[in-house]
């Protein structure tokens, strides 16, 4: 009788067939990595989309700052504050209105660029009792939507606000604690 090891092979012993493996995901490994990229997407993105609103009110927050320097330098060049429409030019030689004549001498519109911009800047008097020689209320209007915050507003007297342009339940339209922060 002729015992041998259970491990070892003659040279003439049929071998188990090796797992050939082709190249290549299968469909179930494909589906899973699918899957993953869905799950890491669907929490992404809204925080992506927060982060991106919240850099844009911080650019519309600086445009009105910087607007409100302007209006002050020019404040005191000429005895009154200018008003002027959102939507207006800016530096390129538009007036404040069609009769004024006067030409906008500072940036209209937040950012770098006048054709890509977060925000158009107005600037009216703060109310029919006071004049522009006395009170010039500044305006952030969005250009894309922003449900939380809407239109930013800042006064020379140093009031901060907002109008928020539609409601939300998770914040009161216009508080300045999400506006101004």
């Amino acid at each position: 009788m002729n015992l041998r090891p259970f491990f070892a092979h003659s040279a003439g012993a049929s071998r188990l067939p090796c797992l050939r493996r082709g190249r290549g995901f299968t469909l179930i490994e494909l589906m899973i990595t699918v899957a993953i990229v869905g799950v890491l997407a669907a929490i992404a993105y809204p925080s992506y989309q927060d982060s991106v609103l919240k850099g844009r009110r911080a650019e519309g927050r600086t445009a009105l700052l910087n607007l409100l320097q302007q209006q002050e330098r020019y404040y005191t060049q000429t005895g009154s504050y200018l008003s002027f429409s959102a939507g207006a030019t800016g530096s390129n030689g538009a007036t404040a209105s069609a009769n004024s004549g006067v030409s906008i001498p500072f940036k209209t519109t937040s950012g770098d660029s006048s054709t890509s911009f977060a925000y158009q800047l107005k600037a009216e008097a703060c109310s029919s009792t006071l004049a522009l020689t006395e009170c010039i209320l500044l305006s952030a209007v969005p250009q894309r939507t922003d449900a939380d915050v809407g239109t930013l507003t800042l006064m020379s007297t140093g009031v901060k606000s907002c109008v928020a342009t539609g409601i939300s339940p998770s914040v009161p339209p216009g508080k300045p604690s999400i506006c101004w922060r």
